[in-house]
């Protein structure tokens, strides 16, 4: 590698922040070679690997990793939650679907957590617009996939336009699950992106059951684009550390919370 680090880095954090630098400046690099340059066990590199892939800053492939070719997150609120945090959500996300249903996941860190854990139920049908969504449960999973179709849109790989649309109308599931910019008990459900806001009105008209998942800073916070009233939900997840005050104004209004 044609990167130096004079000083190895002792934390944790330090350390996955140097390796995902080297993977972009260098395009690849290999367990091996940064066990070696940090200086920790294999096992710990793969840790790092399995962390930042999560965080979309690189791209795992056999014995190393590769630079995704998009930047390595930066101030994105989705891209901020703590593992542990997304990890909570999707799993109690997961704990509601029964089997042989058909879910909508919409694309995001928290819906691809969803995903991850589909494993613990069988015959699931699973409508995506979310690109990274897609290729995890068609690499992972053995369940029914349907992607839309669209136009690439926003760093969390969602599709959008009027191809998404179209493929839209013709769909029903039995759950909907989205991850949006806010959730506010008096100014609703809100997204950051214009684009993505379209798509999320039609969803809350396919699914059954529309779930909102956040995380626990945007409980309360209020996005650029109104999607819904927070009616529109039939349940929010969330972590438990979400301002109690939002949750207490939001459970007002009749929504049901799930704290993960």
């Amino acid at each position: 590698m044609g990167v130096n680090v004079h000083t190895r880095p002792t934390l944790t954090t330090e350390r996955r922040s140097a390796i995902a630098d080297l993977v972009v400046q260098e395009g690849t690099a290999r367990v091996a070679e940064l066990a070696r340059r940090f200086d920790v066990s294999a096992a710990t590199i793969r840790r790092d690997l399995e962390t930042l892939e999560e965080r979309g800053a690189i791209e795992r492939v056999h014995g190393g990793a590769i630079a995704t070719g998009r930047k390595a997150p930066g101030p994105v609120v989705s891209a901020s939650v703590p593992p542990s945090q997304a990890a909570r959500i999707g799993q109690s996300v997961v704990e509601m679907i029964e089997d042989g249903e058909t879910v909508f996941l919409g694309p995001g860190l928290l819906p691809l957590e969803v995903a991850r854990r589909l494993a613990v139920r069988s015959r699931i049908t699973v409508v995506t617009n979310g690109l990274d969504v897609a290729h995890w449960l068609a690499s992972n999973s053995g369940h029914r996939l349907i992607v839309t179709g669209g136009q690439l849109e926003g760093h969390e790989l969602g599709l959008v336009g009027h191809l998404t649309r179209d493929a839209l109308s013709s769909l029903r599931a039995d759950r909907v699950i989205l991850e949006l910019g806010g959730v506010s008990a008096v100014e609703g459900l809100t997204e950051d992106s214009l684009p993505q806001a379209e798509i999320a009105r039609l969803l809350l008209e396919v699914g059954s059951t529309v779930t909102i998942v956040v995380p626990p800073e945007r409980v309360g916070r209020v996005a650029a684009t109104q999607v819904a009233p927070v009616t529109e939900a039939d349940v929010i997840v969330t972590a438990r550390e979400a301002p109690s005050a939002y949750l207490w104004d939001l459970s007002e209004v009749g929504v049901q919370i799930v704290l993960a």
